[in-house]
């Protein structure tokens, strides 16, 4: 993409209002606090702390907004502090320039390292930094720096008070990442009707489990229905695509399709209705036809082996959510309900017939599903849950006991009694330090894009900096502010900020100038306009960064108005060194970027070689049968998952990028990334039917795994160094089972299916590095 275009595209992008679903009663929860400390420190202090504690509580609640699962209140708080010390060390540095500058570069620099942690690390981090700019110029005496930095550590207080006294839908990030992974679930299960090998995005079910994750003072307050309905969300998705497959066993026409998409479509109902009452914290409401479909007793007629099961184990794992998902009073403790007196499921009120049968012919239910009643009576007699995943570290999914019966999702217990779940943990914030800092750590290395950006926004600030005190123009802080705010460390996100923190600014401090030129207003009514604009800014700001940054420049026009500034010298300033600021960012990009598109051979690498992992764990187990329980599976999956989505996220940054691609055009991505998602598509459907723990071992299984394994790595390795990579290795192991095939019946179609897939990335491959 051409410097032209992708100036163009960006400068698009930043300037775009998306339409999103408003909070309006969030949004006047921040305002209130803002107003709270504002009234209070103007009446008591002057405007001078007003102004102090003003942005100590527009920066807390910004940082509520973030979309972290810790605690809001948490949050408030480590952004208070954080800019309370910045401001205080600041001052005392103030006075003296080279050691301000000094003191600034380090900030700097240390709040792009903090990026290495995450994204709201870093925005809290990086707005610190651009604060500490406007307060350092407040206080006039180290004492008087010390009492503004505590009141901008009580607006920070106030704003977390705030969230406790007057919560707004607890846990409502939680419910949505857990009612999107269910949704995308159904969207799943019905693009199955059509098109049989649809693939599935990972990434809610990947939300899902970031969102699992705990603090130890959340685990105790966490609604039920939170606790296992995503580890059942993880192991429908492999029987949704085993039922859908045609490679499974279900022809692509005639009765049994006919069925398979029948229960397709009821499960997307059911599913949609689960995610529903989670989302809103309200029943299941359940669609009659759906249920109709589900208990009807023709599956067992029309379908038959492996699809027969999966159909059984789909119905009793849709009971098993359905049960999930109705709220109930407890949080922690025991689970009152017994084993055999769950209340009513899909399947009927203790599991339909069907359900039974499965489990007096298989010893299990197939898939590691208990349900109610019957379903549970039978794991526990049979001592094994066949076809399940046990994540030790997902809600509902803690590991086996000595007899494989999962304790916390299908077993039963002493008594009687099912405990809750085992929560995720999370670590406090405390415990986060030593953490934060080896990720930090692990980013001081020469091809770094964290440890890049670091370099950049603090060469940037201190260059903002020092031209801001050389032109003719007061408050020379605001250009070092506005590269702060706006660099990321990816070129589209610099830009388009930039553009848009311009355009931003200019029409909002417009506005400002006419409603001060037109109506004079004084003290109190600048600080309660300047709260209305932040209550707009709070309500916006997730529909696009310019429609946000509108209401801050007026925010700061009419907050720093309480103090008489006037506000031609605000305009033409605030305007000058917004554009100067904008324009040092993008030109620091320019000259030290990090690229992302000449990467992507070793994103896409790392997904070849995870994925490859994954899949030789899963034909591993067909040798040594360790039922579904299997630790090394869970893992690998969750490496892929992540390797996955660190390669779609590349492509997404390198599509805006005004770079040639190197070795991979648009079309060598989409066919790759098309190849190895169906590889991992084949890799889950024969993790969904791996043997149960001692079932006749396959050994044939074992070298399959050795292959894939081997050649996974070394084709990873071509990758990197730009060859084409070769299966020879694979391709022996499987035409070696053509006339002797092992006695599975998916084992070697799926290893046929996985051997089509690496070829055509090596296609995808080759073709890339034809000239043009």
């Amino acid at each position: 993409m051409s410097w032209l275009r992708a100036l163009k595209e960006t400068a698009r992008s930043g300037l775009t209002v998306e339409r999103r679903r408003l909070d309006p009663v969030i949004a006047a929860r921040a305002a209130l606090g803002l107003a709270l400390v504002v009234g209070f420190s103007l009446a008591v202090f002057g405007p001078a702390v007003a102004a102090s504690s003003a942005f100590g509580a527009f920066q807390a609640a910004i940082a509520t907004f973030q979309r972290s699962w810790r605690p809001r209140p948490t949050l408030a708080m480590a952004s208070g502090a954080s800019l309370a010390v910045s401001t205080f060390i600041g001052y005392l540095v103030g006075a003296h320039e080279g050691l301000f500058l000094a003191l600034l570069l380090l900030w700097t620099f240390l709040s792009g390292l903090a990026w290495a942690a995450g994204p709201t690390a870093g925005i809290i981090a990086s707005s610190n930094v651009a604060i500490m700019l406007v307060t350092v110029t407040l206080p006039t005496s180290v004492a008087t720096a010390a009492g503004h930095a505590a009141m901008i550590f009580a607006g920070g207080v106030v704003q977390a008070a705030l969230v406790v006294l007057l919560p707004v839908r607890r846990w409502g990030a939680q419910r949505d990442a857990l009612a999107d992974a269910l949704a995308a679930e159904a969207d799943y299960a019905r693009r199955l009707r059509h098109d049989p090998v649809a693939p599935f995005d990972p990434l809610p079910l990947m939300t899902a489990r970031n969102a699992a994750a705990v603090t130890p003072g959340q685990a105790r307050r966490r609604p039920s229905e939170l606790h296992g309905a995503r580890g059942l969300a993880e192991r429908i998705r492999p029987v949704l695509a085993s039922l859908a497959d045609p490679a499974v066993g279900v022809p692509e026409e005639g009765p049994a399709r006919a069925r398979v998409r029948e229960l397709l479509a009821a499960a997307a109902a059911v599913l949609d209705a689960a995610a529903h009452a989670i989302r809103h914290g309200e029943p299941v409401v359940l669609s009659p036809p759906a249920v109709a479909a589900l208990r009807t007793p023709d599956t067992g007629a029309i379908l038959h082996g492996p699809s027969r099961r999966a159909a059984l184990r789909l119905v009793a794992l849709l009971g098993d959510v359905v049960e999930t998902a109705e709220p109930r009073t407890e949080t922690s403790g025991p689970d009152a309900e017994t084993g055999g007196e769950a209340g009513p499921v899909v399947g009927g009120e203790a599991g339909t017939v069907a359900d039974g049968e499965a489990d007096a012919e298989t010893g299990a239910v197939a898939g590691g599903e208990a349900g109610t009643g019957a379903r549970r009576q039978a794991d526990a007699e049979a001592g094994t849950v066949a076809g399940g995943k046990a994540d030790t570290d997902a809600d509902g999914e803690a590991g086996t006991d000595a007899g494989g019966v999962s304790a916390t999702v299908s077993g039963t217990v002493a008594g009687g009694v099912r405990p809750l779940p085992l929560a995720r943990s999370r670590p406090t914030l405390l415990r986060l330090a030593p953490i934060v800092l080896a990720k930090a750590r692990a980013e001081l290395r020469r091809d770094s894009p964290i440890l890049r950006h670091a370099i950049r926004v603090s060469a940037v600030t201190a260059a903002g900096y020092l031209l801001g005190a050389v032109l003719p123009f007061g408050h020379g802080y605001w250009a070092p502010m506005a590269s702060v705010m706006v660099m990321r460390p990816d070129f589209s996100q610099t830009y388009a900020r930039s553009v848009a923190r311009f355009g931003g600014t200019l029409v909002g401090v417009a506005l400002a100038t006419a409603v001060v030129q037109s109506a004079h207003p004084g003290t109190y009514l600048s600080a309660a306009l300047a709260v209305l604009c932040a209550f707009a800014m709070y309500l916006l700001m997730r529909t696009g960064y310019a429609a946000g940054q509108v209401f801050v420049a007026a925010y700061v026009v009419f907050l720093l108005g309480m103090e008489g500034v006037g506000v031609t010298q605000t305009v033409r300033d605030r305007v000058m060194l917004t554009l100067i600021g904008g324009l040092l960012a993008m030109l620091a990009y320019a000259v030290y970027p990090a690229w992302e598109t000449p990467r992507l051979r070793g994103r896409l690498a790392d997904w070849l070689a995870s994925v490859g992992r994954y899949a030789a764990a899963v034909t591993a187990r067909y040798a040594d049968p360790a039922g579904p329980a299997s630790p090394d599976v869970r893992e690998a999956l969750l490496n892929t998952r992540a390797a996955r989505v660190a390669w779609q996220e590349a492509v997404e940054r390198a599509t805006h990028e005004p770079v040639r691609h190197r070795g991979l055009s648009h079309a060598a991505v989409e066919q790759a990334d098309h190849a190895l998602a169906e590889f991992g598509r084949v890799a889950m459907l024969m993790e969904a039917h791996l043997p149960e723990r001692g079932a006749p071992p396959v050994p044939a299984a074992a070298a399959l795994a050795e292959s894939l394994r081997r050649a996974t790595e070394r084709g990873a390795k071509e990758v990197r160094e730009r060859r084409a990579p070769q299966w020879d290795d694979l391709r022996e192991t499987v035409d070696g089972w053509s006339d002797d095939p092992p006695d599975h019946f998916l084992l070697h179609k799926g290893a046929v299916l996985l051997l089509q897939a690496l070829d055509e990335v090596t296609t995808a491959l080759t073709d890339s590095r034809r000239p043009r």
